[in-house]
């Protein structure tokens, strides 16, 4: 990418010769924090000129499925940096989970959240509201307030630990349709994983780790689309790892449930054959699982089954994961590195196209959060939130290069495709060259003001 710089004093931005979605290349006139054009030959006196000949132009990602920390828990990450791994990853809006300290379970919560993110500007960080008091599986949270509070949560969620009482899920997806939220449900059965290390099969045989069983997912995402339609209600189930996962969402379309489902990258990837090494950096939840299931997922996110791809990304301190096994935390960083692995294994095998890239990773994420500036089309007069990517691009990863506090990374030292070049929140450059650029910055607040 080249830029000829001609003034920005009006802030604005000619993206020229982009491939939009992949397709035929347009130029992308970005002016006062929306597209003002998109067409061929466009012009714009003292705009910055992109020349992204060779670029793929795309809606800013959207993840459903984000741990930032904070509060509480900053020597994992803070909501600075992970949203600055998020911005270089491209994404312009993340969903934050609740398991922080204090759990998100509280409109106070929430809204500390939702402010830390619009100080950030590096991306629009959208707080998810625990399901239960303490994320204890015993009482509902101030679901109520949590939606009605300034941050506008509409996502629920004690991912992380199931809600494996059917009664108080039924309650929770009950409640949220007051106000059109959704449960998301972290579908694990616990008492069939207790102390589980790994996917229950052959490899965990031979090494001698307690198995986790895939019915143990299976079994939850059963139950909860049957309380889903029993309730006419939406949910959306979490990290789906399984063949047999695959199969159940699909049975619960096809009967017109509402229910909607994620798959992370390294789920995309990687198998449990890895945890061989016995290298805790490995070691997440649900676990890694066969190559039989890894081909089930592709095969669902291609077809539909499954509607998004969620990172779940999940830094910790390098001292929980470079440890044993067995005392190593569960999780895996994956912000900075989603959209070459999607890429890698989607796009490069032909299951994808980069419009279909743009689905999974940006317009349905951004409709099951009902976050309603993101993932919009690429028109005129729509939102500016836009990532350039260069498919061409080859990179090897490096944790201690990233953004993000965790190192955590199961693809250190591996060689990835594709680079994204710009990142355009809000019609401002966060990145610019592969590189952080500077924040956005919001207006002054009124009291009381929401959060757009």
């Amino acid at each position: 990418m080249t830029e000829t710089a001609t003034g920005t004093a009006n802030g604005a931005y000619l993206i020229r010769g982009a491939a939009i979605l992949g397709g035929d290349a347009e130029d992308l006139l970005i002016r006062d924090g929306v597209i003002a054009e998109r067409g061929t030959g466009l012009s714009a006196e003292g705009a910055t000129v992109i020349e992204a000949a060779g670029l793929v132009a795309l809606p800013g990602m959207v993840d459903i499925h984000t741990h930032l920390r904070e509060p509480g828990r900053e020597d994992a990450e803070t909501v600075e940096t992970g949203t600055r791994a998020a911005a270089l990853g491209g994404y312009t809006a993340v969903h934050a989970m609740a398991n922080s300290n204090p759990v998100a379970d509280t409109a106070g919560v929430v809204e500390q959240v939702h402010s830390l993110g619009r100080a950030s500007g590096w991306v629009d960080v959208r707080p998810v509201g625990a399901v239960t008091v303490g994320l204890a599986g015993e009482q509902l949270a101030e679901l109520g307030a949590m939606a009605d509070s300034r941050a506008q949560v509409r996502v629920f969620s004690d991912d992380g630990i199931c809600v494996h009482d059917p009664v108080l899920m039924r309650r929770a997806l009950e409640y949220v349709k007051a106000f059109d939220g959704v449960v998301a449900q972290h579908a694990q059965e616990p008492r069939l994983t207790a102390g589980a290390q790994m996917n229950e099969g052959a490899v965990s045989a031979v090494l001698g780790l307690a198995g986790w069983p895939a019915v143990a997912e299976e079994s939850i995402i059963a139950r909860d689309v049957l309380l889903a339609q029993h309730v006419g209600s939406r949910l959306h189930v979490c990290h789906v790892s399984t063949a047999g996962s695959v199969e159940i969402v699909r049975w619960a379309k096809e009967r017109g449930i509402n229910v909607t489902a994620e798959v992370t990258p390294h789920h995309l990837l990687l198998t449990d054959e890895l945890v061989r090494s016995y290298d805790p950096v490995y070691k997440v939840n649900p676990p890694l699982r066969t190559d039989a299931d890894v081909q089930a997922l592709r095969a669902g996110l291609a077809d539909g089954t499954i509607d998004v791809v969620g990172t779940d990304h999940a830094p910790h301190p390098s001292e929980h994961k470079e440890c044993e096994w067995a005392q190593a935390a569960m999780g895996m960083t994956g912000l900075e590195t989603a959209l070459s692995v999607v890429q890698e294994t989607m796009i490069e095998t032909g299951l994808m196209t980069w419009a279909d890239f743009a689905r999974v990773t940006s317009t349905v994420p951004a409709a099951i959060g009902r976050v309603a500036d993101q993932g919009r089309p690429l028109d005129a007069g729509e939102p500016a939130n836009v990532i350039l990517v260069d498919p061409a691009a080859r990179w090897t990863v490096d944790p201690h290069k990233m953004a993000t506090m965790g190192r955590n990374s199961p693809f250190a030292g591996k060689e990835l495709p594709g680079a994204v070049v710009a990142t355009f929140f809000k019609g401002h450059p966060t990145v610019l060259d592969g590189k952080l650029n500077t924040p956005y910055r919001y207006a002054a607040d009124p009291a009381g003001a929401g959060s757009n």
